[in-house]
């Protein structure tokens, strides 16, 4: 079903004050996401965390279902994490790397992910290689292909980065990593509210998001999935008493589902505002967010593209609501200040972010605005014209 757009923009608070081209770092909440987290913090101050958190206990535990709803997993594959990076350093630390293996991953790899690999290459003899791009600019299944042997331990990839508009072609690569029997991790933090992202169709093994971006829920949340069948494999970098019983003095025992990679203490207003933000996203529909999302993007890099001076750079055969242009002998950051000056918001991404995919585009920064389902067609004619201006 079309979105209702005047019921989206008047279900969020932030449109009447903001436009926000800002999703790819921090969606604007729901008014139902910002009451519940502000119900449950009254609560913790009115009868005490331990007991608020007791009382809440089904709207804390509804994460779990949401999350697997979302993304087409079981509950048992769910571990609620504090935020996408932590998410994603708890599957990836927790392979069992010996010298030797091999890590596959893309030329438009995020730095987090990226200083990770290189820390596990150092420290366990590892190599890291990249994937060369096709003549799209997404990771080339054929070379993928042909980079697989027996050494190869993991695939790993983000499913949109940063920056670049660029949607990776993700169900191409799981194929490719179920047939050679590699593990497969993806981080989909851009990806898991914007678009449908079902974890059987992609075939990934792990997969890792945020709450605080396309899911328009709280920052400090997010989750892991990890797949039934894959669990034993993986050993968490640390566990505590919730991730683990300690069972005599000198033995414990792990849990066996996917809660092994959290930590006893969490913020659970947020967990639940995390809740009931996918919740929020599942009643509009994914295919009809994946829908506006494309339509809304594509008239912005049209309206881009007319203004002189202005490039588009964004990549990819399929792209997504991330948006990045530079504008010829501006200075970025001036221009994004010049914008917020208007209540405009959106953000600059550097080099030091996706330094293959920069570096080899040539590019130092570039201006990137993302589009959401409440934005509207007005908010992109008027973000053009102010561009114009500036340029």
């Amino acid at each position: 079903m079309p979105i209702d757009i005047e019921r989206a923009r008047r279900e969020t608070p932030g449109c009447t004050s903001v436009l926000h081209f800002n999703n790819a770092g921090s969606s604007l909440m729901p008014e139902c996401v910002l009451n519940a987290q502000i119900e449950h913090l009254q609560r913790e101050a009115q009868m005490g965390g331990y007991e608020a958190a007791d009382a809440a206990s089904a709207a804390v535990d509804r994460v779990y279902d949401a999350a697997a709803e979302l993304i087409g997993a079981s509950r048992d594959e769910i571990a609620a994490i504090e935020n996408a990076t932590r998410a994603w350093d708890m599957a990836f630390y927790s392979i069992r790397f010996k010298p030797g293996d091999r890590i596959l991953t893309a030329k438009a790899e995020y730095a987090s992910n990226y200083i990770a690999y290189l820390q596990v290459a150092q420290k366990h003899g590892v190599s890291v290689e990249v994937v060369p791009n096709d003549e799209l600019g997404q990771l080339s299944i054929e070379h993928l292909q042909a980079m697989i042997d027996d050494r190869v331990r993991l695939i790993s990839v983000t499913h949109i980065p940063t920056n670049g508009g660029l949607v990776n072609p993700v169900a191409e690569i799981g194929a490719v990593a179920k047939q050679a029997g590699v593990l497969y991790l993806v981080d989909a933090c851009q990806s898991v509210g914007q678009m449908p992202v079902d974890v059987d169709v992609i075939g990934c093994d792990m997969l890792s998001t945020t709450g605080r971006k396309y899911l328009r829920g709280p920052r400090g949340s997010g989750f892991l999935y990890v797949r039934r069948r894959v669990l034993e494999q993986l050993d968490p970098v640390m566990l505590d008493l919730h991730a683990a019983q300690w069972v005599s003095q000198d033995a414990y025992t792990v849990r066996s589902d996917a809660r092994k990679f959290e930590n006893w203490e969490t913020n659970y207003a947020a967990k639940i505002g995390l809740g009931v933000a996918i919740d929020y996203a599942l009643s509009w529909g994914m295919e009809s967010i994946w829908e506006r999302v494309q339509d809304l993007a594509g008239a912005l890099r049209t309206g881009l593209s007319a203004i002189p001076g202005v490039t588009v750079r964004d990549i990819g055969a399929v792209q997504g609501g991330i948006v990045t242009f530079t504008i010829e002998g501006q200075d970025l950051s001036k221009v994004k200040d010049a914008l917020a000056s208007q209540a405009i918001n959106v953000t600059v991404s550097r080099t030091p972010s996706t330094r293959l995919d920069m570096e080899e585009r040539g590019l130092s920064e570039v201006i990137r605005a993302s589009v959401h389902y409440y934005n509207d067609e007005s908010e992109v004619a008027r973000f053009c014209e102010s561009i114009e201006a500036l340029a």
